[in-house]
């Protein structure tokens, strides 16, 4: 007989003590999907009384929505199940060792056609920086070692939501650019938002300084904007989905229609070629 042990991806003891020296300053990331997360309820003809909401910051989400129920984005959610018609999970996918797991936790949450919405990191995040890093920890050390959280792909999240049981699936994507003096200057916004390196197979010991030198002549030379900065992207993606119901809309079944597509065109209808 076997067992199967699974590695997690992220260091839960490391990412909350991360997020714990997190400041004020740091959280413009949470400011910019507050936006983006209302931008999608202000399209929805709905009212929501019972909200809940997934995050690592709770101090800061509870501000925004007094009324809701704020939980931490553990691996086991404290949500009841099916007591919300609003669950909002914001900037914690991209540490999640179970992904579906935490999609699938948010709808049990939701009543009958509530909504779910979050709000995540994606695999634009960074770039400049992972590209940087890894080209400098190569040549400095010949090793690569990980540094960065994996993130999803746009073209992966409508697939994700039907996987944790959503109707009606959308994914959209919104790209920042924030500017900084240098790398260390970036890494030090890292550290205030809470987003340092956490994942279990991190380097476990200081990195050369010649590493980050190097990445600093790299990002210099590669990613430079105007005024001796340089640039730093933030990907933030938009999950959005709804708990089943039968009163919303499905599609028609194959053959059910009642007008011909080239009527409708009023076009001439031609056979296609073998």
């Amino acid at each position: 007989m076997y067992l199967l042990m699974t590695i997690p991806m992220t260091d839960r003891i490391a990412l909350d003590r991360h997020r714990a020296r997190a400041t004020v300053d740091g959280m413009f990331l949470h400011r910019a999907a507050a936006d983006e997360a209302q931008d999608r309820l202000d399209m929805v003809n709905k009212s929501f009384t019972n909200p809940a909401i997934v995050t690592g910051f709770a101090p800061f989400w509870q501000e925004l929505y007094p009324d809701a129920t704020v939980v931490g984005d553990t691996d086991t959610l404290d949500l009841v199940p099916q007591a919300h018609d609003l669950v909002l999970h914001i900037l914690g996918l991209h540490w999640a060792n179970d992904p579906v797991g935490q999609l699938i936790q948010c709808r049990r949450a939701l009543k009958p056609d509530g909504l779910f919405i979050a709000v995540s990191l994606g695999g634009d995040t960074l770039q400049e920086m992972r590209r940087c890093l890894g080209e400098a920890e190569i040549a400095v050390t010949g090793g690569l070692s990980p540094r960065i959280a994996p993130m999803p792909e746009l073209r992966e999240l409508g697939g994700l939501l039907q996987r944790g049981g959503f109707a009606l699936p959308v994914a959209d994507t919104a790209t920042l650019t924030a500017k900084y003096r240098d790398i260390w200057h970036l890494m030090h916004d890292l550290r205030a938002m809470g987003e340092t390196n956490a994942l279990d197979a991190r380097l476990r010991r200081p990195s050369q300084r010649a590493i980050f030198t190097q990445a600093q002549n790299l990002y210099a030379q590669h990613f430079a904007a105007e005024g001796d900065r340089i640039n730093a992207s933030f990907e933030l993606q938009v999950l959005t989905g709804w708990a089943p119901d039968a009163s919303q809309p499905k599609p028609l079944r194959p053959g059910s229609a009642s007008q011909r597509l080239a009527d409708a065109l009023s076009t001439a209808e031609r056979p296609l070629r073998d």
